[in-house]
């Protein structure tokens, strides 16, 4: 997952919130009011090493409100410059300003997204709830300014009669689509109106988010020393520690997060314990207390179809879509329902196999949700002779992020060197960072920082980002980028061992930095992307980890330092398909049933009874749920994102499939150097300067084929 999207005029911030604001660089606007500037620490430009680096050492929650309310005023200052001048408006003086514009206010959201998604506290939450309405207000100060888009309309009209430089033209077309999508057509009547729902809706969204969190933080299993059957001694070890830290020294703690779940419902032999943990992990958002989302769900659907209605849109997938590779609803739900069959179809044979295990066993239980990790477990040991926790074994983050630099520097030529210690500010002492640069020319290209571990203020999941985004705008700046993991911190002098699915996650992420370095636009906005697109480039980045090459080199035993056993790495091969029942269906539940509350009439909608009625109707196995249930999906209704576009992963999926077989048939297979070449070349450095189908052509010489996804996973291929 990526905070990074879209354009830089429709501009996603997605931390907590969601909300489109425009384009913030470092250079500034001529005609800047210089009196408006103020001594706050986050406003000011970043000093340092590597072309100055955030303060994050620095930064103080209290800062935050002035600064943000300050960067909002200098940017509209900014852009009300551009709007109101009395040249005919060019692209140089209008397009061009625009992308100029922001310098503190992108400096300033830095460290606001850090304190929202990294080290967030009650006080910060408080003052991002303050916030929220105000840029949301911000926003639409600027996607409605009449003046500014007439000037946009005038240089896309005469852009559209004498086209511009390639680069220029596509810059051009998204800001007008942009501004277009977003209302700057409306009457006044209806602008106020779509101003006002969308002030309605990121004070909604932030409210979402802020339960989600804390039905994370405060639903927490303590169990005794004789509930601790079939878990790993590293976790024991880690959860003994959360445990202590939180006060209740003496007892192991599962969170409810994904990272502590996962591997509990997996490994633990206390079904009751399973049941509870499973419980409190899916029901995050739904415990029908001051923190339930269901009602905020339906405001949330409500508000977006009188919105998108306002433009002449049917319903809010309709209006999403049109800039997506997808286009239409229809054509992401016929893609959904080529692959849902196929998928549950394996999940009953999943279950078969289960229950047969648990009948041998004489376990007298029929397989229910917190039991289908436990027993595919079982089942994998039973079918491929492959235990997870012995996988594990091998898998150790610090020499995971070797391998990771490794397949960087085959395919990027990118070399990684930690920084010297204390020469770049970091926000938290679990916080280390790289420089990046060029193997053979040595040229600096960035930093890299890592932020591994779950805490306490730390949203759930694994994300990237950027703090300074590439461009040749006015010379090539140092892109600095991170990542973000939620892996639960081992006991001190411990390794750090993690599943094969955490890492090809946490490969998937370092694909999105990957992108972020690569890039080589000239313009901000082309830095951004379109949703179903983007996840692509991340999503085949995972298929290194399992190449020779990775596995020979980096996955090495944590206390003997063998490789690992030919024959593991031939079971892990042989079950690369397996359980892909349950991860497609838990995955397309989810994306379908996003699709589905969108394109379904909003009023007096009951969120609970449509989610169980439409599973359902979707023969949803009974099983397993869905991998985000409706009241915790923020991908969808903590901001706009992912919303209509969750299906993106697997549209991006079917882009993976055919890709990883270019590989497969290359002569050097996935180090081919003209493969490599070509991937970076058409895949990674162009961003959104190019249209995505077109880009994919350019590599691989045709579209993609979904005959590729089913055959990756197993699933049967029909004509």
């Amino acid at each position: 997952m990526t905070t990074q999207s879209i354009t830089k005029y429709a501009k996603v911030f997605s931390l907590s919130i969601m909300v489109a604001f425009v384009s913030c660089k470092e250079d500034k606007v001529e005609t800047k009011d210089t009196s408006m500037t103020t001594n706050n620490l986050l406003l000011q430009e970043w000093t340092g090493p590597y072309g100055g680096t955030p303060a994050f050492d620095k930064m103080k929650v209290e800062d935050i409100k002035e600064a943000v309310e300050k960067g909002m005023e200098l940017n509209l200052a900014e852009i009300d410059a551009i709007a109101n001048s009395t040249e005919a408006p060019t692209f140089e003086n209008t397009i061009v300003a625009m992308e100029r514009s922001g310098a503190e206010l992108d400096r300033v959201f830095s460290y606001y997204g850090i304190l929202s998604s990294n080290m967030s506290s009650p006080e910060f939450r408080a003052i991002q709830k303050e916030l929220v309405p105000k840029l949301s207000e911000f926003s639409s100060k600027i996607n409605q300014n009449e003046k500014l888009f007439q000037r946009i309309k005038a240089v896309y009209d005469a852009s559209q009669k004498t086209p511009l430089e390639a680069d220029q033209q596509r810059v051009v077309d998204l800001t007008y689509n942009s501004f277009a999508m977003n209302g700057a057509e409306l009457d006044a009547d209806k602008k106020a109106r779509y101003a006002a729902i969308n002030k309605e809706l990121s004070t909604l969204y932030n409210k979402f988010g802020d339960n989600v969190l804390h039905d994370e933080e405060n639903y927490v299993t303590y169990l005794t020393k004789d509930q601790l059957g079939g878990l790993a001694e590293g976790y024991i070890k880690s959860a003994a520690k959360i445990a202590t830290d939180k006060g209740q020294d003496g007892k192991y703690a599962v969170t409810n997060t994904r990272s502590s779940m996962d591997p509990f419902l997996t490994y633990s032999t206390e079904r009751e314990l399973r049941k509870q943990v499973w419980s409190n992990y899916y029901s995050r958002g739904d415990n029908g207390d001051a923190y339930d989302n269901n009602q905020i769900i339906a405001d949330i659907l409500k508000l977006r179809r009188e919105r998108v209605e306002l433009l002449g849109h049917k319903n809010y997938a309709e209006w999403r879509l049109q800039d997506r590779m997808a286009k239409t609803p229809e054509n992401a739900m016929a893609l959904m329902e080529t692959v849902w069959p196929a998928a549950i179809a394996r999940v009953s044979e999943e279950v078969a196999d289960m229950q047969a295990v648990a009948d041998a066993n004489g376990d007298n239980i029929t397989i229910e949700p917190w039991d289908y990790r436990y027993y595919a477990e079982k089942v994998r040991k039973a079918k491929y002779d492959l235990d997870s926790d012995e996988v594990k074994q091998y898998l150790q983050l610090d020499k995971l992020t070797d391998a990771m630099f490794y397949v960087a520097g085959r395919l990027f030529n990118y070399n990684f060197t930690p920084v010297p210690e204390g020469s770049v500010p970091v926000f938290h002492e679990d916080v280390n960072v790289w420089e990046v640069t060029d193997k053979d020319s040595g040229e600096h290209i960035g930093l890299w920082y890592l932020d591994p571990y779950a805490r306490q203020g730390k949203r759930s999941g694994a994300w990237a980002t950027t703090y300074r985004s590439h461009t040749t705008f006015d010379g090539k700046q140092t892109v600095l980028a991170s990542n973000n993991s939620n892996f639960v911190k081992p006991a001190p002098g411990e390794a750090l061992l993690v599943s094969w699915d955490d890492a090809t996650t946490f490969f998937h992420e370092f694909g999105h930095a990957l992108h972020f370095f690569s890039s080589n636009v000239k313009y901000p906005t082309l830095n951004g992307g379109v949703r179903d697109y983007t996840e692509f480039q991340s999503q085949l980045l995972e298929r290194w980890l399992s190449t020779d090459e990775v596995i020979n080199q980096f996955l090495v035993h944590y206390k003997t330092g063998e490789v690992i056993p030919q024959e593991l790495v031939a079971k892990i091969k042989k079950a690369a398909t397996f359980n892909q029942g349950f991860g497609t269906t838990e995955y397309l539940a989810s994306a379908i049933m996003d699709m589905k509350f969108h394109l379904a009439d909003p009023a007096n909608i009951d969120v609970d009874k449509f989610e169980r009625e439409t599973l359902a109707e979707l023969k949803m196995p009974k099983e397993l749920p869905m991998r985000h249930r409706t009241p915790h999906f923020g991908h969808v209704f903590s901001g706009e994102g992912y919303a209509t576009a969750y299906y993106g992963y697997m549209w991006a999926d079917v882009l993976t499939a055919d890709a990883a077989e270019a590989f497969t048939e290359a002569p050097g297979g996935f180090y081919d150097k003209e493969m490599a070449d070509k991937l970076v070349k058409y895949l990674f450095a162009p961003r959104n300067s190019i249209d995505p189908a077109e880009a994919y052509r350019l590599f691989r010489g045709s579209d993609a084929k979904v005959e590729a996804l089913m055959r990756d996973r197993g699933f049967p291929v029909t004509k």
